[in-house]
């Protein structure tokens, strides 16, 4: 069974020029029927599902695209590089809800009289 791009659309949960967009970037390209019109079938809507939980984990459409064509050892450095980046960013969010905890309790008048206030300042 094949579906309409409107109908594969709301079945991802995207906009129709999402889907198009993703074919002219070349990470989702659907079959066409003799009037040229696009048909996605069931293979299509898993691949456009995980395409979508790639972005959400900040993977760029370009390093979604290399995910497929790639060997293996490709796939895990690109992964492994996207698995870096997050941790860096729990990093950082942690430090920075801990600056933040310890605000609410600071009692310096000026952030520059704080020593802890100082230092994350000056190194986050």
């Amino acid at each position: 069974m094949g579906y309409r791009i409107g109908e594969a659309a709301a079945a991802i949960g995207v906009q129709t020029h999402v889907l198009r967009h993703w074919e002219d970037v070349g990470v989702l390209v659907p079959a066409r029927t003799a009037t040229g019109q696009r048909i996605y079938d069931d293979e299509s809507i898993t691949r456009a599902r995980i395409i979508r939980r790639c972005q959400h984990a900040g993977l760029s459409l370009a390093q979604i695209r290399a995910l497929a064509p790639s060997t293996t050892g490709e796939r895990v450095a690109i992964i492994n590089e996207q698995r870096a980046a997050i941790q860096n960013t729990i990093a950082q969010l942690r430090r920075t809800d801990e600056f933040l905890g310890h605000v609410t309790r600071c009692r310096h008048p000026l952030v520059d009289q704080c020593p802890e206030c100082s230092d994350f300042a000056h190194h986050g």
